[in-house]
Formats: C-alpha cells, sequence, structure tokens
C-alpha cells in the first residue's frame, strides 16, 4: 500500500503525494481552476491532470528531479538550468492568458504592500531597520512599467523538473498569469544567483539583471512574515534571510 506523504501544507492549502499521484487540496476553488488552465495553455512540459473534483486537483509525477530547493544544494548542471532558461522563454513568449496573475500586481499596489511590510517588520522587530531599509532601497528597481507576460509567479527551483540536462515538467501553477517576465527569473534563482548566467544563456536577451536582484530583495520582503506564520523558517540558511544579507 502506498504512504501518504505530506509535501508542503498551510492553512490556505495542502499537497500531498500518494504513490506516482499528487493531490493538492486548495479551499480556493477559482486557484484550482487556474493551475489547471494554465497547465493546459502552457508551451513547456507539466505535470498530466488526472482528476479534478472540487477543492482538489489529481497530478501525475514527473519524471526526473528538481533543480534543487532554496536553502539546500542546486544540483542541476549548468546545460540543465540553461534548459530551464529556454523552457521560461518559450513560456513568457506564447499567448497571454485572459488573466492577471502573482506576478502582474500593479506598481502601485506593489509599492504600497512593500512599505507597509517594510514597516511591520522593523516595528515588530523581525529585522533589523537597515537591512530592510537596504533592501526597499533595492527594490524600488522592480516598481517601473513592463509589458506582461505569461508568468508562472511562483518559478522557485523546487518546481522545476530535470532529468539529466532536459526539463521533464514544471509544478504549482495557481499564481499564474499575466505579469513581469523578470519576476520569474528571480524567483528560479532566488538563493542561487551563482545560476544566473546559465539561466540568461538559455533564457536570451531581454534581461535587467538590477531588475532581478530588485525582485529578489522585494519578494524576499514580502515573505519573510507570511513564512513564519505558516510554519516555515525564512532564517534557515541559504533562505529568504540570507538572500536579503547578500545585498547588504
Amino acid at each position: 500500500m502506498d504512504e501518504v506523504e505530506v509535501v508542503v501544507a498551510h492553512s490556505e492549502r495542502a499537497t500531498l503525494r500518494v504513490g506516482g499521484m499528487f493531490l493538492k487540496v486548495d479551499a480556493d476553488q477559482a486557484r484550482l481552476g487556474i493551475e489547471a488552465e494554465a497547465m493546459s495553455l502552457a508551451p513547456v512540459p507539466t505535470p498530466e491532470v488526472l482528476w479534478r473534483k472540487p477543492s482538489v486537483l489529481a497530478t501525475a509525477a514527473l519524471p526526473g528531479t528538481t533543480l534543487g530547493r532554496l536553502g539546500g544544494p542546486a544540483t542541476g548542471s549548468p546545460v540543465a538550468w540553461a534548459a530551464a532558461g529556454a523552457a521560461i522563454r518559450r513560456l513568457h513568449d506564447a499567448p497571454l492568458p485572459p488573466w492577471t496573475g502573482r506576478a502582474g500586481r500593479s506598481v502601485d499596489a506593489l509599492r504600497k504592500e512593500l512599505a507597509d511590510e517594510c514597516e511591520s517588520l522593523v516595528t515588530n522587530g523581525v529585522l533589523p531597520a537597515g537591512l530592510v531599509t537596504r533592501n526597499r532601497h533595492v527594490a524600488e528597481a522592480a516598481l517601473r512599467p513592463w509589458t506582461p507576460a505569461f508568468t508562472h509567479g511562483d518559478l522557485q527551483i523546487a518546481h522545476v523538473f530535470v532529468d539529466g540536462d532536459e526539463v521533464t515538467g514544471i509544478i504549482d501553477w495557481s499564481e499564474a498569469g499575466r505579469g513581469d517576465p523578470l519576476y520569474d527569473l528571480a524567483t528560479l534563482v532566488l538563493g542561487h544567483e551563482e545560476h544566473l548566467d546559465d539561466v540568461v544563456t538559455g533564457y536570451g536577451t531581454g534581461i535587467d539583471l538590477e531588475v532581478i536582484h530588485a525582485w529578489s530583495s522585494l519578494r524576499s520582503l514580502l515573505a519573510v512574515r507570511p513564512l513564519i506564520e505558516q510554519g516555515f523558517d525564512p532564517f534557515a540558511p541559504g533562505c529568504e534571510v540570507d538572500v536579503l544579507r547578500s545585498r547588504m
């Protein structure tokens, strides 16, 4: 009998693995619908959808292993990272989906969210004021107009599977939609910027490194408090707080 493995779980959603099948349980049924539609539209390898019922989406496991994980080693080869960059470029060049995703929040909304979160981090003693101020300054470069693309919206390395040097699939599309393509690239190399040149090799032109660094700082500032509330540790080596410290 297959065991049930809890891959990730918090108050909004949970992902379970049962043998060769993943079950995503989400209280937001609209978000599950977006995930299923995004996978059907994306011109890159995605998990096969086995079935869908209210609040549950079942997908098949992908072959291969992930590129790595935040706070852990990046196991993919330089060629695999370049292949990931090429796959992301195909996604960004695809026709736009009909909805706005996580990476497509307006500049004004992001600016307010960033200001509120920075104030909370300092006021509540979560992070030192100097660290927050420095990264807020770096993050400002991301707050500019951009041309929307079809974005994944949560393209962390644990969501990209490779077999050897080939991308076999990308998972977790619940945040997909129209957004800034550089947000995806920043998320992919978060904590592993040593592979940014490899990603650029595969992705090609149109990359502003200053904006990628800015999105890394912005994403990390916005993530620290929610991660703590969900039982994760952004202070672990190589994770979000270390990303923020690297900007000092």
